[in-house]
Parts: C-alpha cells; sequence; structure tokens
C-alpha cells in the first residue's frame, strides 16, 4: 500500500534537489554565480573599443551589469549550454575591424588566467584585440588542462610576437579550429614533438604571419588537418626544405598559399601528393612564363584553383584533375588566353573533349583573348559554368568586345559579375540587359560602374529573370522609368540601383514583397517619407533613399495599419519635403540606424524612438524643421552613441540629466538650434564622448568642470557662438586628446590657459571673436600637429612667439584684430600655410623674405600695421598666392613686376606710399576662373570640405577669419566660398604715377578697380568698357584727362562710379541704363571741362578755355597736379600772404595809436588766459 506515495515522495524529493541544485549553480536564472563574477572581471580588458574611422571609444558590453537578476546568458557575446547553463562560448572580438577592416594601435598583454572558471568552454573569439602577449606565468599554456573542452580558438588580429605561441596553443588536444592570422610578428621556430598524437586539429589559418619554411615541417606533424591557410608568409620559398613534410597531411582538403611571391614555379612539383586536396590558391606567388599544370595530375578532387595575379603565359595540357574543376581564377595573370588553359594551342574543338565540362567558376578580370571571337568561343568551353565574373583592366589593353550571344549558351549561369565596363575599354555592350535576359537560372546579377559614353544601358530583358535573387545595377548612368514589368522580379531578395538616373515613383516594389534590403540612393524618384509602397514587405530590414525627392504622403494620415517590416535600417536623408515624422516608425521595434536629414521634417524631437528601439544606434535628424524642447526617453538608451539633431529648431534647455540617460554617446551635434541655459554638468557624464558639437546656440555659463575633468575621450570641442564667459578651463583639465577646439563668439575672458599645453594631438584652435588678454603663449610652438590657429578679434598682446617657427604643418594662422606688436619672426616659414591673417594689429619692420619659403601660401594679409620699406620681390614667386591685401602700412617703392607671375584674384595696395607706374602685366581674376590643375590651391579654411567635424556629413563648425574689401566707397569683409567670387584691385591713396594700363581691360571678372588718389594722368582706357562684372570703379582724385569713354554704358553690373576731380573734359556717358538714375553730378564734381547731365553746367555753348587754364594744361602735360596748379597756388598764396603782413605791421608803426589798441585788443580778446601776463 505504500508504494505508490513512496514514489511520489521520492518525485517530490528529486523536483526539490533539482531546484535546489538550481539555485546552487546559478545566482540568478541561467547563470553560474561564479561565472558570472568572472565575467564581471573580464569586462575592464573588452568593454571599450576604439572606432577606427571616427577615431573614437565606445563601449561594447552594454548589459554586462552587476546587477543580481541580470542573466550573464543573455549578455553581448556570452553563450551558455541550454542544459547545464555553464558558459560555452565567449565572443570578444574587435567589431570595428570585422566592420571596417581597421583594428585597434595600442597594444596590450592578456591575463589568460582570467578564463580559467570557464571549464566547459568551446569558443573562444578575441580577434581584433591587439594583444601583444600574455603576463608572465599566465599564458595559455596555463589553460590546456583546465579548458579540455575548448574546440574553436579566434586570437587573428593581435600582435603576438613569442615564438612559442603557437606551440603551447598546440596542447590544447580538444582544439579543432586555431586561427593566428594577422600577427605580422609570429615568428618561428613552432616545435610539436610528440603532440601528433593528442592533436585533433583540422582549420589552422597562418595568413599575414612572418613565419618560415620551419612551419611547414611543424605541421607534418599534425595528419588530422583539413584546412591550411599560410597566405602572404613572405619568408616562405619554393625549397624543397619543408614542402616535403607536407605530403603527410592526407587529410588536407583547402590549402592557400597566396601571397608568397618566392614560391616560384618549383612549387608545383611539391603539391602533387595532396590527393585530398580539393582547394588550392597559389595567387600572387611568382609563377611566371609556361606553366606546366600536368604536374597537379594526381589532385583528382581538386575543384577549386586560385591562379590570379602572376606571370603566367601559357599553361600545358590539363591532366584528369581538370575534370573535377569548377571554380578558376586567373585574375591579373598576364596576357594569358584562355583557350591555353585548355591546350597550349587554340584549337577549341579539341578542348571541348579534353576538360573543363564541369567548370562552374570563372574569373575573367583583366584577361586578353587574341581576338573578340576567341573570347567569345572560349566562353562556350564552359558548358556547366555557374558563376563568371568580368572586370575592365586599362592597365591590361583593350580585350576587345564580349560576343553578347555566347553568353546565351551557358544555359546554367547562376551568377554574373561584370565591374568597371566602361564602353571606353569596349569590354561589353550597352545592350547586356537585353542578352543577360534569356540567362532565366540567373540569381545574381551585378553590374557596377557599367557606363557608356555615347549610349545609356537599356534595361529590356531583365523582366524574364524570374529566379533573381540579388540585382546591383549601380554607376551605370540607367535613365528614365523602370519597366512595368519589373513588378514580374518577385523572388528578389536584395536590390541595389543606387547612383544612376532614374525617375518615377516606387510602384514597381509593391509586389516584390520578399525583398530584404533595398538602396534606390543618388537617383531621382518620387519617395513618400511614409514608404506606403513597401508596407506589405514583411522581411525588408534595409532601405535607403538617400538624394532623391522625398515627399509627404498626404494619405497616410488616413490609415493608420502597421507595415509588416521591422527595419534594422533606414536612410532618407535629402532632398524634399519629407512634412511630419512618418508614423509608420512608431510601430517600428528593431531599428539600430536612422537618418532621415535634410528634408524639412516638422514635429517634436522624437523620443518615441529610443524608447521603442532599444538596440539604436545611431539618430541622425540633421537640417530638419524639428521645434519644442529636447525630451529625453523614459529609460537610459545604452546602444545610442551618435546623436545628431543639429539645424533644427529644437528650443529650451539641454536636459540636466543628459549624460545619464544617454551614457553611450560619442557623437553628440546640437548646434544650430535654440537651446538656452548652461550646459549640464551631467555630460560629464558621457565618458567616451568623442565629439560634441552645440555651437551657434544661444548657450550660457561656464563650461562645466566636470565635461573638462571626467570626457578624457573628447577630440572635438566645439561651442563657438554661443553666449558663454569666464575663463575658458580651469586647471582642473585633462582633454588631453583633443584633436578640434573650437570656443569662437562667445565671451571668454582671461589668458589662454596653459592646460591646453598637454593637447598634443591638436590640430585646429579656434578661440577668435572673445575677450581674451595677455600675450601668445609661447608653448602653442610645440603643438607640433597644430595645422590652423585662429585667435582673431581679441585683446592679445606682445610679439609672435619664436616658437612659432616650429609649427611646420600649420596652414592658417589668423590674429587679426588684436594688439600684437613687434616684427614678424624671420623663422617664420612653415613650409605648407595656405592662409596668414595678421592685419588690424601692430606689428612693425619689414615684410621679411622668409614668408617666400611658404610655396603654399594663398592668403596673405598684413593689412592695417606699420609695416615699413619695399614690397618683397620674391613674392612673385608664390605660385599659389591669390589674394595680396598689405593695405594701409608704410610700404613705399614701386610696385614689383615679379607679381606679374602670379594669377591674382585680389590684390589691395591702397593707403600706403607707392610709387612708379601699375605694372601693365598684372594678372588679376576670380578664384573660380582659375584653371582646375590651378584651383584645387592648398587647404582652404573656409571651405565647406575643409569644416566637417568627421562624425557627421551635417555638423560643421565655422572659422571667422576674413578678408575687408573697399568697394562702393564701403568696406566689406568677405570670408568663405563667397572669396572665390571676388575679384579686384584696390591701389588707390598712393603715389603711383603714368597712365592707366589698357590691358586692364582684360581683367573680366573683377568686380572692383580703384585707382583713386595717386597722380595718375592720360585717358580713360577705352578698354575697361570690357569689365562685364565690375561693380565699383573709382578714378577720382588724380590727373586723368581727357573724355570718359561712353561704351561705359555697357557695364550693366557697375553700381558705383567716380572721377571727381581729373581734368576731364566734354560730356559724361550717355544717360542710359544705370547711367540715367545712378550716378549724379558727385561722380563727376572738380572737374571743370566736363558739361551735360548730371552736371549743371551746359554745353550748348562751346567753352572757350582762358590764357590761364591753357597754361594749367600745358603744366598738367608736364606734372601730377590735380584740377588746378598746386604749385602756382602755394607760391601765390605765400607772396600774398606776406605783403599783407608787411602791409599791416607799416600802418602800426606809423600810427602808434593804432599800434596800442591793436596790442590790447590781442591781450583782451584772442590769448588764452593762462598766457595773459601784468602789464602797466
Amino acid at each position: 500500500m505504500e508504494g505508490p506515495p513512496s514514489k511520489r515522495w521520492r518525485a517530490v524529493a528529486l523536483v526539490v534537489v533539482l531546484v535546489l541544485g538550481g539555485l546552487g549553480w546559478c545566482g540568478v536564472e541561467g547563470c553560474w554565480e561564479e561565472e558570472r563574477v568572472a565575467l564581471l572581471q573580464l569586462k575592464p580588458f573588452f568593454n571599450r573599443l576604439r572606432d577606427p574611422v571616427k577615431n573614437t571609444m565606445r563601449y561594447v558590453l552594454y548589459n554586462w551589469v552587476e546587477e543580481i537578476n541580470s542573466d550573464c546568458c543573455k549578455w553581448e557575446g556570452v553563450e551558455c549550454d541550454a542544459t547545464t547553463g555553464k558558459v560555452i562560448g565567449l565572443s570578444l572580438p574587435n567589431r570595428f575591424y570585422l566592420e571596417t577592416g581597421f583594428a585597434e594601435t595600442r597594444s596590450w598583454f592578456l591575463n589568460a588566467s582570467l578564463f580559467l572558471p570557464f571549464d566547459h568552454l568551446k569558443s573562444l573569439n578575441l580577434s581584433g584585440r591587439v594583444i601583444q602577449g600574455c603576463l608572465h606565468n599566465h599564458g595559455f599554456e596555463k589553460l590546456a588542462s583546465n579548458l579540455n573542452k575548448l574546440e574553436v580558438l579566434d586570437l587573428s588580429v593581435n600582435d603576438f610576437d613569442d615564438s612559442n605561441i603557437l606551440s603551447s596553443l598546440l596542447e590544447f588536444s580538444s582544439l579543432k579550429f586555431l586561427n593566428l592570422s594577422y600577427n605580422s610578428y609570429l615568428t618561428g621556430p613552432i616545435h610539436t614533438d610528440g603532440l601528433s598524437m593528442k592533436l585533433s586539429l583540422e582549420t589552422l589559418d597562418l595568413r599575414y604571419t612572418d613565419l618560415d619554411n620551419s612551419i611547414l615541417l611543424a605541421l607534418s606533424e599534425i595528419p588530422s588537418l583539413k584546412y591550411l591557410d599560410l597566405s602572404f608568409n613572405r619568408r616562405i620559398t619554393g625549397s624543397s626544405h619543408g614542402f616535403k613534410g607536407l605530403s603527410r597531411l592526407t587529410s588536407l582538403e583547402t590549402l592557400y598559399l597566396n601571397g608568397n611571391y618566392e614560391l616560384g614555379y618549383n612549387i608545383l612539383s611539391h603539391l602533387g601528393n595532396l590527393s585530398s586536396l580539393k582547394t588550392l590558391g597559389l595567387e600572387s606567388c611568382g609563377l611566371s612564363g609556361t606553366i606546366q599544370i600536368q604536374e597537379l595530375n594526381s589532385l583528382i578532387n581538386l575543384k577549386e584553383l586560385y591562379l590570379s595575379d602572376n606571370r603566367i603565359d601559357s599553361f600545358g595540357s590539363l591532366g584528369p584533375f581538370s575534370k573535377s574543376l569548377k571554380h578558376l581564377y586567373i585574375e591579373g595573370s598576364g596576357a594569358v588566353e584562355i583557350s591555353s588553359i585548355v591546350e597550349g594551342s587554340i584549337d577549341i574543338e579539341d578542348a571541348r573533349e579534353r576538360g573543363l565540362k564541369n567548370l562552374k567558376d570563372v574569373d575573367l578580370v583583366a584577361i586578353q583573348a587574341a581576338n573578340n571571337s576567341l573570347l567569345a568561343q572560349s566562353l562556350a568551353l564552359f558548358p556547366s559554368l555557374k558563376s563568371l565574373h568580368f572586370k575592365s583592366d586599362e592597365s591590361a589593353g583593350t580585350p576587345g568586345m564580349v560576343i553578347l550571344e555566347e553568353l546565351r549558351k551557358l544555359t546554367i549561369l547562376e551568377e554574373l559579375l561584370v565591374e568597371d565596363a566602361s564602353q571606353s575599354y569596349g569590354l561589353i555592350d550597352t545592350n547586356i540587359l537585353e542578352d543577360v535576359g534569356k540567362l532565366t537560372s540567373l540569381r545574381v546579377l551585378s553590374l557596377k560602374s557599367y557606363y557608356n559614353d555615347y549610349n545609356n544601358l537599356s534595361v529590356q530583358g531583365i523582366c524574364e529573370l524570374m529566379s533573381l535573387k540579388d540585382l546591383v545595377i549601380s554607376e551605370s548612368n540607367l535613365t528614365g522609368t523602370l519597366p512595368d514589368c519589373f513588378s514580374n522580379l518577385i523572388s528578389l531578395r536584395h536590390l541595389d540601383l543606387s547612383s544612376n538616373k532614374l525617375l518615377g515613383n516606387l510602384s514597381f516594389l509593391q509586389s516584390l514583397t520578399s525583398m530584404e534590403s533595398i538602396d534606390l540612393s543618388n537617383n531621382q524618384f518620387q519617395i513618400p517619407s511614409s514608404l506606403k509602397p513597401l508596407v506589405n514587405h514583411s522581411k525588408l530590414n534595409h532601405f535607403n533613399g538617400d538624394n532623391n525627392h522625398i515627399f509627404a504622403d498626404e494619405t497616410e494620415q488616413h490609415y493608420s495599419l502597421a507595415p509588416k517590416f521591422q527595419l534594422n535600417s533606414i536612410s532618407l536623408s535629402c532632398c524634399g519635403n519629407g512634412g511630419a515624422m512618418p508614423k509608420f516608425l512608431h510601430h517600428q521595434h528593431e531599428l539600430e540606424h536612422v537618418s532621415l536629414s535634410n528634408i524639412n521634417l516638422t514635429g517634436e524631437f522624437p523620443s518615441w524612438l529610443l524608447e521603442n528601439n532599444t538596440q539604436l544606434e545611431t539618430l541622425v535628424l540633421p537640417n530638419n524643421s524639428l521645434s519644442g524642447h529636447l525630451n529625453l526617453p523614459f529609460h537610459p538608451s545604452m546602444k545610442l552613441y551618435e546623436l545628431d539633431i543639429s539645424r533644427n529648431f529644437i528650443d529650451g534647455h539641454i536636459p540636466i540629466e543628459i549624460g545619464r540617460y544617454l551614457p553611450g554617446l560619442t557623437f553628440l551635434n546640437m548646434s544650430r538650434n535654440s537651446l538656452d541655459g548652461g550646459i549640464p554638468s551631467s555630460i560629464g557624464d558621457i565618458k567616451f564622448l568623442a565629439k560634441l558639437d552645440l555651437s551657434n546656440n544661444r548657450l550660457s555659463g561656464i563650461i562645466p568642470e566636470s565635461l573638462a575633468m571626467n570626457c578624457s575621450s573628447l577630440t572635438d570641442l566645439v561651442l563657438s557662438n554661443n553666449h558663454l564667459q569666464g575663463h575658458m578651463f580651469s586647471s582642473n583639465f585633462n582633454l588631453t586628446k583633443l584633436v578640434v577646439l573650437q570656443l569662437a563668439g562667445n565671451n571668454f575672458t582671461g589668458q589662454i590657459p596653459n592646460s591646453l599645453a598637454n593637447c598634443s594631438a591638436l590640430l585646429r584652435m579656434d578661440i577668435g571673436d572673445n575677450h581674451i588678454s595677455g600675450r601668445t603663449p609661447p608653448w602653442i610652438g610645440n603643438l607640433s600637429s597644430l595645422e590652423e590657429i585662429i585667435m582673431l578679434d581679441n585683446h592679445i598682446e606682445g610679439p609672435i612667439p619664436k616658437e612659432f617657427c616650429q609649427l611646420q604643418h600649420l596652414k592658417l594662422l589668423d590674429l587679426s584684430m588684436n594688439n600684437i606688436s613687434g616684427t614678424l619672426p624671420s623663422c617664420f616659414r612653415p613650409e605648407w600655410i595656405n592662409h596668414l591673417h595678421l592685419s588690424k594689429n601692430r606689428l612693425r619692420g619689414s615684410i621679411p623674405n622668409s614668408l617666400c619659403n611658404s610655396s603654399q601660401l594663398v592668403t596673405l594679409d598684413l593689412s592695417e600695421n606699420q609695416f615699413s620699406g619695399n614690397i618683397p620681390e620674391c613674392i612673385g614667386e608664390l605660385s599659389e598666392l591669390g589674394y595680396l591685401v598689405l593695405k594701409h602700412n608704410k610700404l613705399e617703392g614701386e610696385i614689383p613686376r615679379q607679381l606679374c607671375q602670379l594669377k591674382l584674384s585680389l590684390i589691395d595696395l591702397s593707403q600706403n606710399n607707392l610709387s612708379g607706374v601699375i605694372p601693365p602685366c598684372l594678372n588679376v581674376t576670380a578664384r573660380e576662373e582659375v584653371a582646375a590643375d590651378y584651383s584645387g590651391y592648398g587647404s582652404d579654411p573656409y571651405s565647406d570640405a575643409d569644416r566637417e567635424m568627421g562624425f557627421s556629413p551635417y555638423s560643421t563648425f565655422s572659422t571667422d577669419g576674413s578678408i575687408a574689401l573697399t568697394t562702393k566707397n564701403i568696406s566689406y569683409s568677405y570670408r568663405g566660398k563667397i572669396l572665390r567670387l571676388l575679384s579686384g584691385i584696390n591701389l588707390a591713396f598712393n603715389k603711383l604715377t603714368g597712365n592707366i594700363p589698357h590691358e586692364m581691360g582684360n581683367f573680366h571678372t573683377i568686380i572692383m578697380l580703384n585707382l583713386s588718389h595717386n597722380r595718375l594722368s592720360g585717358a580713360i582706357p577705352p578698354s575697361l568698357s570690357k569689365l562685364g562684372k565690375v561693380e565699383s570703379l573709382d578714378f577720382s582724385y588724380n590727373s586723368l584727362s581727357g573724355s570718359i569713354p561712353p561704351q561705359f554704358v555697357e557695364l550693366y553690373s557697375l553700381a558705383y562710379f567716380n572721377v571727381s576731380y581729373n581734368n576731364l573734359s566734354g560730356k559724361p556717358p550717355p544717360r542710359t541704363a544705370q547711367f540715367a538714375t545712378d550716378f549724379d553730378e558727385n561722380s563727376y564734381w572738380g572737374n571743370p571741362l566736363l558739361c551735360g547731365e548730371p552736371l549743371p553746367k551746359n554745353c550748348s555753348k562751346p567753352i572757350e578755355p582762358s590764357s590761364s587754364n591753357s597754361t594749367k594744361q600745358q603744366g598738367d602735360d608736364q606734372e601730377d597736379g590735380g584740377f588746378m596748379d598746386i604749385e602756382s597756388f602755394f607760391q601765390t598764396f605765400g607772396v600774398s600772404y606776406i605783403m599783407v603782413l608787411l602791409g599791416i605791421a607799416a600802418v602800426l608803426y606809423i600810427n602808434p595809436d593804432w599800434g596800442r589798441a591793436w596790442f590790447y585788443f590781442v591781450i583782451d580778446n584772442l590769448l588764452p588766459r593762462r598766457f595773459r601776463f601784468c602789464y602797466v
């Protein structure tokens, strides 16, 4: 009777034991406590990664937290056994290496003992971590006995340099996969004595190491190997030493020896015994001439053969292995003819019989054929071909036109790739899609850079490819709309039509519901921001519609059905009007990347996007019309690393807790909004913030000390054009990695902080337009990486430090509008400087000839200083110089004729003491008109490209350097790209003589010509009427004579005209066009011989010049006076003045009473009180 209850109690007891046991081996559900603690000990070593493209640090192990209820089996990169809960897999690679191919740059030493607690570990991936080695007595040899279940170990892309590392790793008897590739310091010898019986290693990857032939002997002790990659070990040669040992690898199926240039033709004879070999890679192995390929006859299982990038002329006859061969790659193998692969002679029929009928994959990149027919017939040799790759190679000559009719015979072709097939190379005809349409088995079609100079690519025929899954037609000059039958391609999964000229809407996509990714960027499609045509595409993950016509779907508000897709990424950037934030985004929960920029989106900041998408990494919304306050999500967005909301209308304060809710940010751009208040101190909690742009807002207060202390990863700090105040930084400063510092346009006071002296990586420093005082610190000269220094419009004084001579990478120096004194250091000759702005200071002395060594100089602005002496003739050797501004100094002498060697856009030498004639050979033209080979001058600091911060295509910083140009009698400041459109000459207020050169009529693009206040004579050249773009002409206060050219009425852009105070005669230009209303008598005043409108003098009566006028005119021919003889005037005035004084003295002397009365009158009324004295 007790049997059943006893069984029940035993069952209950078993359940209790299991439950308690479960609680014993895990601190939380599914995770062992000791392993959770061990993982947290690993976290500091693997949590931070440097993004090599953006050069910033980022957190990656977001969910590795110490919270007791956190299941470590669900942590990033952790895999646990479903039954035991033990950790069996750890994947901690550098994800950025996998994405970009770039790894970290700073190596470190690993404590391998940290992995001892994971005794059930089967897989460990530490690739891309740049590990140099292991700590002493804490290497991998300590793990071999404990981690006896480890099967997969990936240590690729590290810096291991210990010759024993491979030997120690081979002690893991359970290891089946080992990857040590891209450890470029790994050398031999390798010792494997006694290991062959213990090893079960099947895959070994040793690419890009520094091993030699000794590795081959060591590997012969591992007969279990099936896959071996020794590519790009340049110390491995073709000598027999070592290669004989490979014959023992009877299980080897894959062998790659690519990139070992010293192997030579003997290598084939060493590989003949590897009878199990299925794949052989011999690319870039120094094979040349005629290759005796028959030495591989014993490789009867060979299916893939890679022979690209050698210098093979021909092959011997193929043996039995050719019948099993399915993939042959001979890219870039000299001028080998396709038919020679099959037979030494060209015998097509014999070739068909002898082999290669089973070949499925051929790479014909850069292969030459004797003629078109041969190439086409050669394709017919491969009836089993499934993959074909064409690529143009200009250096290989013109390969000839492929006769596409032969493609139709490849009835089972599944993959066709055509790259760089420009018609200029003559590779494939423009009707390729029409012919390819007959290949109904095609699954992958890729046409990249397939364009034609004469005809557009036709899309006819593509609709027949019903099995097509991947279609790429990019950069191929596709035009017009896609045919309606395009919607028949219902098997399509991936579509890339980017960078063409396609038009129309997205109706052709509505029926293609199997789509997973769509790229329509850089076309002229009409794309609704709602993506309504794609709502039924349940598999869609990625959509890119950048640079099309984006429009708001007015019908979106009438339907509320959620789309069937869940996107991972969406990009709709530029151009059009996207309306309100698309409603479909409210239903997305798997977004990782969102870019909706430059489409005039309206509404408030979408904080709900962050709340709904916990995996969101980038949110890019610049240049829209978003308004309202910046609201944060309810919960922290741990994975968000890029947020760009610049160029919107967001107002209010920056949220105080932004650092808490967005702790993973590395890029934050909120520039060009209407944000006010202070910068929250919580930004200092964003530990890995790399680039911060809050410029062009209304922020006030100081820079938080927490930001300067805690954001040690910051490389770009842009806070310009706000209302910030106080000292820039205190002594508590830890921003030593700064590359860009942009604080211009604020109210900072005090001196330049010495804490910046530790910013050795600083490239750009802009602190202009503040209230900074004191001297320029000499330590700036020690920042050897500096390329741009902008400190204009402050109160900086003292000389330019000689230490600036050490800045050899300097490209821009702007110290204008300060109180800098002294001379320009003679040692200052930066080789790469493009722009030098020192205007409006108190610099003196001569312009040093050392500047002529700066051959890349584009802008030289030394105006409004006290420079003296002559203009250095060597300036004419600065071939890149475009803007020469030396006005308002004390320069003298003549204008150097060497300046005629330059293609100047602007020359301003006004307000000096220059004399002599104007060189007629000057060459002045707008920068935009300069030839292309010249206009790419230097690094224009004000160009859009150079303003990019690098982390977002929409975040820019502005530099405030400018050039003052006086035109229309008003001084304007110009900067940026507008300078490229400006061109002018200002030589006013000097002592120049002679005529106005008629050659100036060739300056077709100048907008300003000012020669006023000189001593010029002669007539105004009629050729100046060719200055079609000129807006300001000023020849006033000279001694010009003759008539004003009536052709000036053709200067339709002319807005300011002044020829006053000369000796001009006749009538002003006819009162037509702008001369009818814009120029009154003030433009002609002081020319007594001018008459007619708009002057009051009537020309109806002939003017009879007096003899005095004749005398004056004769004097004018000889001298350089103005409208009267100045010398005669002063002589006459002096004589008359003396005679008046003598007359008064004589009268007072003759009559003493008058003299006494005059004396008292002067004392009482004219003499100042302090000079009076007592008198009787």
